[in-house]
């Protein structure tokens, strides 16, 4: 078993794709249109499956928000350096609507080096460092 994709669900389907894209330089896989069924799909990643995870952006006709709630968390990329990738992408993430939305430096209680950027519709992303 192993994980494929994860699914969000967003507000502008243009916009998260220049996030994903222009932001955390993620590439447009795939995308699907169901318009008799009212949604639009982009896959997005690093890899296709099934050697890499995707992420599914799904555009709800008509629905630009939604209410992110209390369970879902965030979701994680490595990068080889956190400040350096906060300071490369933070005007391009504000540009796009999102932000980084805690500082580069360890985590509570541990020396990990992470930082959070959330995404236009409002998902966490959070950075690791993953030193090669």
């Amino acid at each position: 078993m192993r994980i494929l994709h994860t699914m969000l669900r967003v507000g502008n389907l243009q916009r998260s794709i220049d996030f994903y894209r222009d932001v955390l330089g993620m590439n447009l896989l795939r995308t699907t249109e169901r318009p008799d069924q009212k949604y639009d799909l982009a896959f997005m990643g690093y890899g296709t499956n099934p050697e890499h995870a995707e992420i599914e952006l799904t555009y709800n006709y008509g629905v630009e928000t939604y209410e992110l709630g209390t369970a879902f968390g965030h979701l994680a990329i490595g990068v080889p350096d956190v400040a350096a990738t906060c300071a490369a992408v933070r005007d391009k993430a504000a540009a796009l609507g999102g932000a980084i939305t805690r500082e580069p430096g360890p985590v509570k209680g541990g020396t990990t080096v992470i930082a959070f950027i959330a995404d236009p519709d409002g998902y966490k992303i959070e950075l690791i460092e993953r030193r090669t």
